[in-house]
């Protein structure tokens, strides 16, 4: 009982960030996943081309936070649904940093 109480105040913590990203950027999408013990990544996608992305302990804790916040749920993170991220010079140089010369992290 206590565990489900202690999922359900994660859901909802999680679902208000989510609100609150796509308040950020005039809506969202978003696409869940796993990411081993660590739990479930929920990322996120701004209508504006911003991301992001929260992790939640489970993936039903990311599925109940997703629907609590009326998020949109992508099956796939496929071409489609990736074409909407805008990436800036830091994402490059932070993706591919080492290979084209970007910051190292030494």
């Amino acid at each position: 009982m206590a565990e489900t109480k202690q999922a359900e105040r994660k859901a909802a913590r999680l679902a208000k960030e989510i609100r609150a990203f796509s308040k950020e950027h005039g809506g969202s999408e978003g696409h869940l996943a796993h990411i081993g013990q660590a739990g479930t990544r929920i990322v996120l996608v701004g209508t504006d081309g911003g991301w992001g992305d929260l992790v939640a302990p489970t993936y039903e804790v990311a599925r109940q936070a997703a629907e609590k916040a009326g998020l949109t749920l992508h099956e796939e993170f496929d071409g489609e649904f990736a074409a909407k991220v805008t990436t800036g010079p830091y994402e490059w140089t932070r993706m591919a940093g080492i290979q084209i010369g970007g910051p190292s992290d030494r």
